[in-house]
């Protein structure tokens, strides 16, 4: 009996496979591919041991990415996938993986990633550029069961996630996100490793949620306070939270936070006692 690993490996290169599935990437569905196999076993190997559990992929496209988690020992890979040229594409790897890769027909958005298999859940994607941002802020919030993401995104978008304060990409994002897990740039892709290259860089993210799960506020309350401080992030933060407090400054005092502040300039830390203030 022939290795699983060893199908994988022997499969047609990945050119070959957009070639005969007429796979162009669409720009509507925010597709870029990433072909080079040595950069994907990267990606799959920076996500850890993937032996156990299950690894979600989000449109593995002709399946770059999901070769190297396959070559990378995951026992398990459920990718999701909307396309239905990538599903025939995929049909042999499928085959090849014997049993340790599933494909599911849908829409991420509408797909409880928690609920595809046992538990750990690991994601690992290279995530679609025009739903990449609410599909993060939505695992974030289910992040007390997911035990990592490692996911790839365009290079403006992480380096907002992994932003400290006071740094210019630091946003709400990068609050959200480091209140939830910790943050960290793997690596960046230039536009030329991707078919069709796309007009920005890209880089890879790894976030680890906290474990136990921060309970000062809840993520509810932290989404509607950044959203407020950095919606006029040009303005003092008295100014900024009118639109959610008719006593913005008292509720800065209450914290001790100066009301002269901007949305920037604040850690992690204060926009949760913020928060916290507001509940």
């Amino acid at each position: 009996m022939t290795d699983p690993v060893d199908a994988v490996a022997d499969l047609p290169p990945l050119r070959t496979v957009i070639a005969e599935n007429d796979l162009a990437a669409r720009k509507s569905l925010g597709q870029n591919f990433l072909l080079d196999l040595n950069l994907t076993a990267k990606i799959a190997r920076s996500a850890g041991d993937l032996s156990t559990g299950t690894v979600v992929e989000i449109g593995p496209g002709p399946g770059g990415l999901t070769r190297g988690l396959l070559g990378q020992g995951a026992e398990r890979v459920v990718a999701v996938e909307r396309d239905a040229r990538c599903h025939v594409a995929l049909a042999p790897l499928v085959t090849a993986a014997a049993g340790r890769l599933t494909l599911i027909d849908g829409d991420a958005l509408d797909v409880d990633v928690t609920e595809l298999g046992p538990a750990p859940i690991r994601i690992v994607a290279n995530l679609p550029y025009n739903i990449a941002t609410p599909l993060l802020i939505g695992w974030l919030k289910q992040a007390d069961r997911i035990a990592s993401m490692t996911l790839m995104f365009q290079k403006e978008v992480a380096d907002r996630i992994v932003a400290a304060p006071g740094e210019k990409a630091f946003s709400r994002l990068s609050v959200l996100c480091n209140w939830r897990c910790d943050t960290r740039m793997v690596m960046t892709l230039p536009p030329q490793a991707f078919t069709p290259p796309p007009k920005v860089s890209s880089a890879v993210v790894s976030l680890i949620p906290k474990t136990p799960a921060p309970t000062a506020c809840s993520m509810a309350s932290l989404e509607r306070v950044t959203q407020a401080a950095f919606g006029q992030r040009r303005k003092m933060l008295r100014g900024a939270l009118k639109s959610i407090t008719t006593d913005p400054e008292g509720l800065l005092s209450s914290v001790g936070i100066a009301a002269t502040k901007r949305a920037e300039e604040l850690t992690v830390s204060e926009f949760e006692a913020l928060a916290k203030a507001m509940e």
